[in-house]
């Protein structure tokens, strides 16, 4: 069940300002507020975590932070997150259709993690409170919604109950409903609880999210469609990549299991789709899944990264890389949506920066801390070049 079709577009040229044009505004005057190079250069140069509190009470993390007793990494995770979180259902509330449900599939996201984590923590006994407080605050749904899950039995009606609760009541039930009908043709509901993995369920949950939300992108047509879909593509080859290189090893690389459980988890969108999604279904070690990437320019280059391990790169840095790239190119158009996505997706850039700068400080591993990848920085590889030349 994939979500509805928009009634309208963004508008264009001539309508874009009326119906969008004061969140625009919001986000794009956001961007200011990203950490420039000049304060990198004096948090990696901090000795303690006071001095990086010191440096940051003049950023846009100043109020953020006033209320914190001792700064510690977590607790300066949580209150940049809060931040973001308040920003985020700022716009949230600014919006009209076609843009709040495209503000809604960016939560979606957080959703699904949040139900896996609670389902996860729920079978390994842990305690409910110390879940919860460990949920992203943009996937929150009713906290009896998210109460109710720990209470069901292990027999078929109490996953039924499950089922009821929390694949139900929540906007990403669908999800829930579609990966549940795929999974029982063989089996009851209960049965498929218990035998697929957790992180199975999570990466099934994550492919229709991303097909659904680029089947809405692709709907509403114009830049949107253009430079939103790119990043869903984007989004989609990166979890096939990482689903294919985390099976070495696993069940999931047996050769009766690439062609049916392993190949299902890939999303039908990307740069990859179909012909590369098909040949990643068939290989069955690093080697071979670099031949296959290397017929594709855009990510044999990530490979080799990954492949040489130079300057203790490893592949998910590099995806980093090509995602901060593509996200601040996305704020160089006009008239579009995919700004909204960008903006949330830097700012979780900017703070795993944040939370790796002040690990690196209280575990004094000043030689690993400048392992990050900046935003919007003049220094960065892809704007460095155009500086060399546009500068006298």
């Amino acid at each position: 069940m994939a979500t509805p079709a928009p009634k309208s577009g963004p508008g264009n040229l001539a309508t874009f300002n009326i119906l969008h044009g004061f969140p625009e505004a919001l986000v794009r005057g956001m961007r200011s507020s990203f950490l420039a190079d000049a304060d990198y250069h004096h948090l990696t140069q901090c000795e303690t975590l006071d001095d990086v509190r010191l440096n940051l009470s003049e950023t846009d993390y100043m109020d953020a932070l006033a209320d914190m007793g001792t700064l510690i990494p977590t607790g300066l995770q949580k209150a940049a997150v809060e931040k973001l979180v308040t920003e985020f259902k700022y716009l949230r509330t600014q919006a009209i259709e076609p843009l709040s449900t495209f503000l809604d599939f960016i939560t979606y996201e957080y959703m699904i993690e949040n139900v896996m984590l609670l389902l996860k923590g729920t079978l390994s006994g842990r305690d409910i409170n110390e879940l919860i407080a460990q949920c992203h605050p943009l996937g929150m749904f009713k906290e009896s919604t998210m109460r109710s899950i720990p209470t069901f039995e292990s027999t078929p009606r109490g996953y039924q109950d499950l089922y009821q609760t929390v694949l139900v009541d929540t906007p990403v039930g669908p999800y829930f409903a579609q990966f549940l009908q795929e999974s029982s043709d063989r089996s009851e509901v209960s049965n498929v609880l218990e035998e697929v993995e957790i992180e199975i369920i999570k990466s099934s949950l994550i492919k229709y999210w991303i097909e659904d939300f680029a089947k809405f992108v692709d709907a509403l047509g114009g830049e949107t469609a253009a430079i939103m879909g790119d990043l869903l593509k984007v989004r989609a080859d990166t979890n096939a990549i990482n689903i294919t290189l985390n099976s070495f090893g696993t069940p999931l690389n047996e050769p009766a299991m690439r062609a049916s459980d392993r190949k299902r988890l890939y999303p039908a969108v990307g740069h990859l789709y179909p012909a590369g999604t098909s040949m990643l279904a068939d290989v069955g070690d690093e080697d071979e899944l670099g031949r296959v990437l290397e017929l594709f320019p855009m990510y044999s280059s990530i490979w080799n990264v990954h492949a040489a391990g130079s300057d203790g790169k490893s592949i998910d840095d590099a995806f980093y890389e090509r995602d901060v790239q593509m996200l601040e190119l996305a704020f160089e158009g006009q008239m579009h949506y995919a700004s909204f996505y960008a903006y949330v997706k830097l700012k979780e850039q900017e703070i795993r920066n944040l939370v790796w700068i002040s690990e690196c400080i209280l575990q004094q591993q000043k030689e690993e801390i400048h392992k990050f990848v900046p935003v919007f920085s003049f220094n960065a590889p892809w704007r460095a070049g155009s500086n060399k030349h546009g500068r006298r």
